[in-house]
């Protein structure tokens, strides 16, 4: 008899029964953490209705000081259990303890830009009176949930993801449904519990976890789904979208296979630091990660080899210690991907500076390849593992054209003490935002994020993914009173 924790299903109005249940696992160690209920297609059923009754009775929606004061209660809640949810977070994803830590400083944040964004947001009146057809009338504005929110979330940013989905839609006035990743399920149900402590009625935010790829389907293209906010592959999040019910809007959040160029006038000692945070940091696993350097001919192999030498100075190994850099891969088909993608493209002619090679626990070693072929699978898909890309060029225009050329486009960078070569490059890219003298995957979490062409769909953001769950709603006052 197993003594881990269970999460059991807990959704208003659905009885309790035996459901199917899965292991949540230890990346590290494959040691069980807990299990947890899978929900059905009548579970599904039965939150959909449940979210979608609840909005139609507009005697049940949360007024806005109701909505700040769980978000405020939420955020004390975050800050005493901080310790517990980081450790947690590291446990079930992989994500170092130093790290995840830092993850739920920001998602407490993020709470609070929720609730900052809810105190100061306003609509702006539509002129009237500017010609005749307009005389005698005044327009007013107020915002209004645009109604069931889906939120589907991926694994590895277990905390800050679902602050980012969850939050906007409970401050916005929306019942939301949550699915959480199958690797890192407990995270969600720790927040969504702090949520209902906090004061939120348990039907305002429901979380379920799915194994059926129909059942989570069921979920996003129902007709009563106003808005689907997805973070996981393109291939799915397309999909998805091609089946949304008429009417329901959409947020995609994809991957991306970040450039980066480096010019003959960049401090290379000063990058290295940042490139290489930029390129390891969660084993690679995250949509921003640097991937692509295309550096000036003159210093790509030097800053290659630095590159590689900070790598292999980074501590690898189990999360939950506080000296560890990088942990392990979410599971150990990854690590057999990315050591097949990394061996085809030494076959193919890459040089391999450094790693390479698959660890124990599903680690995998800091891996720089130089040159690799450009239509090499490390080229032109993302890894989404610790493994970075560093081309020589001799004219800029044509590395530009090359970090263009996919399909992908999210972040991108420049590195350059040159300010007319680094605005030159950055009004060039293919990017939602281009850091300079700073890598990829540098966020803070009031900025726009935004996957462009296969790299996602709207805007990402506590604020925008706020407005994308309201409406303005217009009412046209007619008086002969008025001027």
């Amino acid at each position: 008899m197993s003594s881990a924790p269970h999460f059991a299903l807990n959704l208003p109005g659905v009885a309790a029964k035996q459901w199917a249940q899965i292991d949540v696992t230890n990346p590290y160690n494959d040691q069980l953490i807990a299990t947890a209920d899978v929900a059905d297609s009548d579970a599904v059923e039965t939150a959909l209705e449940t979210a979608h009754s609840l909005f139609n009775d507009r005697s049940k929606w949360l007024s806005v000081p109701q909505r700040l004061a769980i978000l405020e209660k939420s955020l004390e809640l975050m800050q005493q259990q901080s310790d517990e949810l980081a450790k947690g977070a590291a446990e079930e994803g992989g994500k170092p303890l130093i790290d995840s830590k830092i993850e739920m400083v920001r998602c407490i944040d993020s709470i609070r830009h929720c609730m900052d964004t809810l105190r100061h947001q306003t609509s702006h009146p539509v002129p009237m009176g500017v010609n005749p057809a307009s005389q005698h009338r005044l327009t007013m504005l107020h915002k209004e949930p645009i109604g069931v929110v889906v939120a589907i979330s991926a694994f590895n940013h277990p905390l800050n993801l679902i602050a980012h989905q969850v939050g906007p839609a409970i401050a916005a006035g929306c019942p939301v449904i949550v699915k959480p990743a199958e690797n890192t399920p407990l995270s969600c149900f720790r927040l969504v519990e702090i949520f209902h402590q906090a004061g939120l009625p348990a039907e305002w935010c429901q979380a379920l976890l799915t194994e059926n790829h129909q059942v989570a389907e069921q979920l996003a293209t129902d007709h009563r789904v106003a808005f689907l906010t997805f973070i996981g592959s393109a291939k799915v999040g397309w999909y998805l979208r091609s089946k949304l019910s008429a009417g329901t809007r959409c947020a995609l959040e994809h991957g991306g296979v970040a450039p980066v160029i480096v010019d003959e006038k960049a401090d290379i000692d000063a990058a290295i630091p940042g490139l290489a945070k930029g390129s390891f940091y969660h084993a690679g696993q995250v949509c921003v990660s640097v991937q692509r350097i295309f550096a000036h001919h003159s210093i790509a192999r030097e800053l290659a080899d630095k590159l590689a030498a900070a790598g292999n100075k980074m501590q690898i190994g189990d999360p939950l210690s506080d000296q560890t850099e990088i942990g392990p891969l979410i599971r150990n088909s990854e690590v057999t991907r990315v050591n097949d993608w990394v061996q085809e493209a030494v076959n193919q002619g890459a040089e391999l500076l450094s790693g390479g090679e698959t660890l124990a626990n599903n680690c995998y070693a800091t891996t720089v390849l130089f040159d690799p072929p450009a239509d090499d699978k490390v080229s032109k898909s993302e890894i989404f593992g610790p493994v970075v890309c560093v081309y020589p060029y001799e004219d800029v225009d044509e590395a530009i054209a090359e970090a263009n050329s996919l399909d992908f486009a999210f972040q991108a960078s420049v590195y350059s003490h040159n300010i007319d070569n680094a605005m030159y490059v950055a009004e060039r890219l293919d990017a939602s935002a281009v850091m300079i003298n700073e890598h990829t995957a540098f966020r803070v979490d009031w900025m726009p994020f935004a996957g462009l062409k296969h790299s996602g769909h709207g805007t990402g953001g506590i604020a925008y993914s706020m407005e994308d769950m309201q409406i303005d709603k217009m009412i046209v006052l007619t008086s002969k009173s008025i001027p």
